[in-house]
């Protein structure tokens, strides 16, 4: 129980820098839970009244009194991972992930995209949807990953149009652009 009288979901998150710009990650004691792009002050902000709001308790800072022991190190291991993917040093992410801020279709979705898209590919929105039953899907597989809240670890940049384009992207564009180049897929942006 917090000390509101709920029973919440004790969240400990970080900002980190990155080649794709500073990243918030969120971890509960069951896994990450949240990954946010362009984490400014604003939006970092935005970010942990949402988790506040969804989970429960106040978050609190990786390294503050408040952090729960057991929740600052499940964060600390996704911080390690996440640095050593953005560095080219990591392929695969071997983290618990904590999938309460998603459910239904959606989840199923993001699953089957962790599981079975590694490093290095890619797949169309519609060949997404057939993997998980829904042929026909591809908009709502769409729908799906704009609401992946562990992107980069659960990777929706991975997720094309069928005709080459690379479609849309929470983080933008460019954001995509890079994480493709960093997997191989595209080349390096020249500037």
């Amino acid at each position: 129980m917090d000390s509101h009288g709920q029973d919440g979901r004790r969240v400990v998150w970080t900002v980190v820098a990155g080649r794709i710009g500073p990243l918030l990650l969120a971890a509960t004691r069951e896994g990450l839970v949240n990954v946010v792009f362009h984490a400014t002050d604003e939006v970092r902000d935005r970010a942990l009244e949402r988790l506040a709001s969804r989970l429960g308790g106040e978050p609190a800072e990786l390294g503050s009194a408040t952090a729960e022991e057991s929740t600052a190190a499940v964060l600390a291991e996704a911080v390690r991972q996440v640095e050593e993917y953005l560095a080219g040093g990591r392929r695969s992410f071997e983290l618990p992930l904590d999938w309460s801020l998603i459910s239904g279709f959606h989840r199923e979705v993001l699953r089957e995209l962790a599981a079975g898209v590694p490093f290095g590919t890619v797949v169309g929105y519609g060949d997404l949807a057939g993997r998980v039953g829904q042929p026909g899907g591809a908009q709502a597989v769409g729908t799906a990953m704009g609401a992946n809240p562990l992107p980069v670890v659960v990777p929706c940049h991975r997720v094309v149009e069928r005709d080459g384009g690379i479609g849309g992207f929470g983080g933008g564009l460019e954001t995509k652009r890079r994480l493709l180049a960093l997997e191989g897929v595209l080349p390096e942006p020249l500037f």
